[in-house]
């Protein structure tokens, strides 16, 4: 199968890590570091997250090919805020609050995307464009005096860069690191990408134990031994950061330190690289396909995450669905469902049982204690 990338060369922080990996450089703490259990299991650190990561950063909501037409749009409730992504008639994306803004009623109820020339609240028959201006109501008469133009639907900061869409609760949020990835996402060409499949998870653990799972490759040969292990190398890994976002570089199995690292085509082939946007999603970059994981957190104990896979081009041939189906089913109910998910529920029993008291993360695991830095820091 063709690769995803629409570019001929990686972007040069892409090119230094694979540079990094030829060397035999690695991303390796410096001694073994700790997380308290409480971090993952306390109702009042729970609540602190929510009050102060997530009603305030960027979060992201999904790739631009959840709306690939302009005049489309699709609902979004996972982060507990009711959400209709618009693309407008111009292929801008709104962010809208998915209540109508008579007597409150959710517009939109379908999962996957819909036409929104008009959205009609299904109650009152009040209808918004997708850029959620209000654009007619019946019987207008009975409302005398009402000024449609500040009767649109509550809109809430967005910004759609490298081929993601972000929103913010936050009136005044801070966008600039969500828009420093969109060089290297534009390398791997996400935003002309076709949405393939996706599926929600329901994972019985606390989402930061979700996120710990792609921070290292430690357990790669171990967990997935009857998947992917065999595509990498045990542990070689480089890293660094774009922002408060982490990215990571992974060699595969068949990786050479002489592979023309300005062939991206080859370069892709030998080198898996991962990004951890904080809070709460990773993108994972497979040589022909890339898969985007948001977790958005439901209780202390409970997230949902959210599982998309992106290819070049909806498949033509049988040939192709079978290869992308396969791909799907490997990862999607393999690697993903049973194996990181299923690994971060057992994680979450044990620290529930109170039995320890901190995790221990060795030197392979840097990242895994980076994250949980970034995450102390905005909670103070």
């Amino acid at each position: 199968m063709d690769m995803v990338s629409l570019t001929s060369r990686p972007s040069s922080g892409q090119r230094a890590l694979a540079d990094s990996l030829a060397r035999g450089d690695a991303a390796m703490g410096s001694g073994i570091a700790h997380v308290a259990a409480a971090t993952y299991t306390n109702p009042h650190r729970f609540e602190r997250e929510q009050e102060l990561i997530f009603s305030r950063a960027p979060l992201l909501l999904g790739p631009s090919a959840l709306l690939p037409h302009v005049n489309q749009a699709v609902v979004h409730d996972g982060y507990g805020v009711p959400l209709i992504i618009s693309r407008d008639g111009d292929g801008h994306v709104h962010v809208l609050a998915n209540v109508c803004r008579h007597r409150g009623t959710r517009l939109l109820d379908s999962e996957g995307p819909v036409p929104a020339t008009r959205i009609v609240c299904p109650y009152h028959a009040w209808a918004y464009r997708a850029d959620g201006t209000l654009a007619s109501l019946p019987r207008a008469e009975c409302f005398p005096g009402l000024d449609k133009a500040k009767h649109g639907l509550v809109e809430f900061p967005s910004l759609e860069a490298g081929g993601l869409i972000w929103f913010a609760r936050d009136p005044h949020p801070d966008f600039a690191d969500a828009a420093a990835l969109a060089p290297d996402l534009d390398a791997f060409g996400l935003a002309g990408l076709h949405l393939y499949k996706r599926r929600t998870h329901d994972v019985a653990a606390n989402w930061k134990l979700v996120i710990d799972a792609f921070l290292e490759s430690y357990h790669v040969q171990r967990l997935h031994a009857a998947t992917i292990a065999s595509f990498f190398a045990d542990g070689i890994t480089v890293a660094d950061e774009i922002g408060i976002h982490q990215r990571a570089a992974v060699g595969r199995s068949d990786y050479l330190s002489e592979i023309d690292r300005d062939d991206w085509t080859a370069l892709r082939r030998a080198v898996t690289y991962t990004y951890q946007l904080f809070p709460s999603a990773v993108v994972i970059v497979s040589p022909d396909y890339i898969n985007l994981l948001i977790a958005m957190p439901q209780g202390v104990g409970h997230t949902l995450v959210e599982d998309v896979m992106l290819i070049a081009e909806e498949p033509q041939t049988n040939e192709a669905e079978a290869h992308w189906q396969k791909s799907w089913d490997l990862l999607d109910g393999g690697t993903f469902g049973a194996e990181d998910f299923g690994a971060a529920a057992l994680g979450q029993r044990g620290l529930d049982s109170g039995l320890i008291d901190q995790i221990t993360l060795g030197t392979l695991e840097d990242g895994i204690a980076n994250f949980h830095r970034k995450i102390d820091a905005a909670l103070r």
